[in-house]
């Protein structure tokens, strides 16, 4: 049996091609198969980690098994040691056969976990109400950020203001503004060098750029509040994706609760009920948060329909929308035979002949 190996460049090309409609729909039926509860429907293990001399290796094995989308994966990442490491996260996801149970690909996977979960923030959106926001402010200049604010450029171009967010002003910071403002040429992308724990007369612009915000979205490893609550406007939607530990924590409590009276919303409650730090610090009831699973469904004709009115009376009493992403091994399968997909169809990747003889 051969296999195809898919690299960075191939996988970049090949998601370049889906919609962020395709995306989302995507995510649609990860998400409501998650929250079906259907044992027989999917299946993600806990992940395993071992410890490295500079990383921790985690090895994450899932299955998705419905009329719309079949596949089993097993994603390997691993993580740097060092806070200083700012090389990435090194990963790949190897795509079983469904006959013969063999690995049939390979498939780079540092584009992919950041597209997947761009996909499913861009899904909250949807739920929340969102239709033409103006202005969008990010913390963090990763991967995650980049596929981020690319896919909300590129679905919302009513997005006339774009700020970037970073603990330092590096040169990873400034290719990402650089790129965004030439992918992007009628939105004005600014950069800004921000730090609670040693705030700077700066700040002054990072606080404007987050009080403005339609959207905000972090995406950071921090342990303490990136901003202070007071700073998100009412009727913003605040998306998390950075934290997945319980010590870990990017926005104070009270801004959770702000969101807790009028929509918080999480991929998976269990998850988040052990992973979530900002979640666990306020204490949330996870019997009071809902499932974006929940609250989408695939409309039978290749659209969406949500489930969630927009929420009332925001504006008024100080409240915004949440949405806590931990990350889920079901949006890996999806991802990643999507892209496979594609691929295949675009004749792109390597293929290794007699690979499994």
């Amino acid at each position: 049996m051969s296999l195809l190996v898919l690299s960075a460049s191939n996988v970049e090309t090949a998601t370049a091609s889906m919609s962020p409609d395709e995306l989302q729909l995507l995510m649609v039926n990860v998400f409501r198969t998650l929250s079906s509860g259907h044992a027989a429907l999917s299946s993600a293990p806990l992940r395993t980690s071992i410890s490295m001399s500079q990383h921790t290796a985690l090895f994450m094995p899932a299955r998705i098994a419905t009329e719309a989308l079949t596949g089993t994966t097993i994603k390997v990442v691993s993580v740097p040691s060092s806070p200083g490491d700012t090389r990435g996260l090194p990963g790949s996801t190897l795509v079983l056969n469904e006959n013969t149970g063999a690995v049939q690909a390979m498939v780079n996977s540092r584009s992919l976990t950041a597209l997947r979960n761009a996909a499913g923030s861009l899904l909250s959106t949807r739920v929340v109400g969102l239709v033409s926001p103006t202005s969008i402010v990010a913390f963090g200049s990763g991967k995650q950020i980049q596929a981020h604010l690319s896919l909300f450029l590129r679905t919302f171009p009513s997005l006339t203001r774009c700020a970037i967010v970073n603990r330092s002003a590096n040169a990873r910071l400034q290719k990402l503004v650089d790129g965004l403002q030439e992918n992007f040429p009628t939105a004005q992308v600014a950069a800004h060098e921000f730090s609670m724990a040693n705030p700077t007369e700066g700040d002054a612009a990072v606080e404007e750029a987050v009080r403005a915000a339609s959207i905000v979205i972090c995406a950071t490893s921090s342990t303490s509040a990136l901003f202070p609550s007071v700073w998100a406007r009412a009727g913003a939607h605040v998306i998390l994706i950075g934290s997945y530990k319980p010590h870990m924590k990017e926005v104070e409590t009270d801004l959770v609760r702000r969101a807790l009276a009028h929509a918080l919303i999480v991929d998976s409650r269990d998850a988040c009920a052990h992973e979530a730090g900002e979640l666990l610090e306020a204490k949330v009831d996870m019997g009071a948060v809902a499932e974006i699973g929940e609250l989408v469904e695939d409309d039978g004709v290749g659209g969406i329909r949500t489930l969630l009115p927009r929420p009332e009376g925001m504006e008024n009493n100080g409240g915004v929308t949440m949405f806590k992403s931990v990350g889920v091994g079901l949006q890996d399968v999806a991802i990643a035979c999507a892209a496979l997909e594609k691929a295949c169809a675009m004749g792109l990747g390597t293929m290794i002949d007699d690979y499994d003889e």
